[in-house]
């Protein structure tokens, strides 16, 4: 997790297929690091296999069961920090048809201040198929001379601790809620953290104000019914244990933000969690177009409707869930005049003071992104390219490869044969400073074709696939590829995501 603000990374495994589990096995992973003062710094991982994409065995009870191999080091770059290699068992069942149950298994790593990889391996141990193997980066970060906090840890359930074991914390004993998506029947985002203030003193009478809230992930708005604020006393180490009820939350990506200000009112730390809601019984809130009033603006000068509309498709990038669901939906049939008001709300929205110069600067973004991007069939705005361009801007540096000598070899528009071309973007900062060092993988569709397609980023709310290598190296044909060549040529790609230039 990043120093000071800290994102929950949950990450889909991906699918083994195979007869005798149709669906592949599944599970998700996420993970929180916490600070234990006089003690040092230790990270949580949290592994949700899914029940009902596992092979059951009868065991000497007569009752089924599953059974996963699960692999985790800890490294940083060649050196291993930490290992583990453990059989986990799912609970016992006696009836395979109906397998719906879920099962976790939380693991705990003590480690200093650093920034690490995680490799996880996991395996049916009842289907002869190759383990699922993913890694990811892990950052801890606990300064001894300034305040920090913990992962935010989103909670499935809990309860007072009478035994203390792994699943304990503060008093409690937390089952944690290991993806960030929220379905229709879960009304409860509980949540934990804990923030630490080394510069403590006994006798010190300081306030601070915490507050947590929820927010639009597009518009960065905070939702005035979810939020929680109180005032707490100095202390080494204050947790946070509250939940909002969302059961009358839309449909949407959502921040989840806890910050804690000084009396000066100045926020010391802010943590922030990605979370998607789909609640389609609970209907957004209305985009309020009636009461723009349009006349004597900028908006009112656009006077050809095919040209408002070609402008309104490019803003899709910036779009809020509802503001996306009117281009899709109506910016084909919608008249002028809804088109003008829906055209100057989305800019008055984001500056209110000047809407006129916020619409400007953004086209000459989208000008420059059609000309860098566009296809013969798409837009540049409507590229992978495009919109990562026009919604964070552009990228600080660009790791541009033509190709791998042993990338994956095919046919491009040209007739000619050639390997995968890719590009790593690197962005020193995102979404207003809240996230860091992040970084986007593009890999190019066909040879001669500038459509790039997003195939991971690290970014929240994004496609993360941190294997993303192997789309790199598979060959058409059934011809073998060296192996040699393919292990330097990953080797090469790794460096170059890891030390963008």
């Amino acid at each position: 997790m990043k120093k000071h603000i800290i994102f929950i990374c949950t990450l889909m495994l991906v699918s083994l297929a195979g007869s005798a589990a149709p669906r592949g096995l599944g599970a998700y992973l996420s993970h929180a690091s916490f600070n234990i003062p006089g003690e040092g710094p230790y990270l949580e991982t949290y592994l949700e296999v899914l029940g009902n994409t596992i092979v059951y065995k009868q065991n000497a009870s007569g009752r089924f069961q599953g059974s996963i191999q699960v692999t985790m080091i800890i490294r940083q770059d060649t050196i291993i920090r930490d290992f583990r290699k453990y059989e986990l068992f799912s609970p016992e069942v006696d009836d395979t048809t109906a397998v719906g149950i879920n099962f976790i298994d939380q693991q705990r790593f003590t480690l200093p201040d650093g920034n690490y990889t995680l490799d996880l391996s996991i395996a049916d141990m009842n289907v002869e198929k190759k383990p699922v193997v993913i890694s990811y980066p892990v950052s801890i970060d606990f300064p001894s001379d300034n305040f920090s906090m913990s992962g935010i840890q989103l909670i499935n359930a809990y309860t007072r601790t009478t035994n203390p074991n792994p699943l304990s914390k503060s008093g409690y004993d937390f089952v944690p809620f290991v993806d960030n998506f929220f379905p229709s029947d879960k009304d409860v985002l509980t949540f934990y953290t804990e923030i630490y203030n080394p510069l403590h003193k006994e006798g010190n009478e300081e306030k601070f104000l915490i507050s947590a809230y929820i927010e639009s992930f597009e518009s960065r708005k905070m939702l005035n019914e979810y939020i929680m604020i109180r005032k707490e006393p100095s202390r080494p180490v204050t947790v946070l244990l509250s939940e909002f009820d969302i059961s009358k939350l839309p449909s949407g990506n959502y921040n989840l933000i806890i910050s804690l200000r000084n009396k000066e009112n100045k926020v010391v730390t802010q943590n922030v969690t990605f979370f998607q809601r789909s609640n389609p019984g609970v209907g957004g809130p209305a985009l309020d177009l009636a009461s723009v009033s349009f006349t004597n603006t900028f908006a009112d000068k656009i006077t050809v409707a095919d040209t408002l509309r070609e402008y309104i498709r490019s803003m899709q990038p910036l779009a809020t869930e509802l503001e996306s669901m009117f281009i899709k939906s109506q910016v084909e049939t919608a008249s002028l005049d809804i088109l003008k008001q829906f055209f100057l709300n989305f800019w008055q929205t984001r500056n209110e003071l000047n809407p006129e110069k916020a619409w400007e600067d953004y086209k000459f973004e989208v000008k420059k992104v059609n000309v860098a991007y566009s296809t013969q069939i798409k837009k540049g705005y409507s590229t992978d390219m495009g919109r990562v361009y026009l919604r964070y801007g552009p990228p600080n540096t660009v790791s541009d490869t033509p190709f791998e000598t042993a990338g994956y070899v095919y046919s491009g528009a040209s007739g000619n044969v050639g390997s995968v071309p890719y590009q790593i973007w690197h962005y020193y900062s995102l979404n207003d400073n809240r996230e860091r060092n992040r970084k986007f993988v593009f890999i190019a569709s066909e040879l001669g074709v500038k459509d790039y397609t997003l195939v991971h980023s690290d970014a929240s709310g994004e496609i993360q696939n941190y294997n993303w290598q192997n789309l790199l190296f598979r060959r058409e044909g059934g011809s073998d590829l060296d192996a040699d060549q393919i292990k330097r040529d990953r080797s090469n790609a790794a460096f170059r995501y890891n030390n963008p230039y």
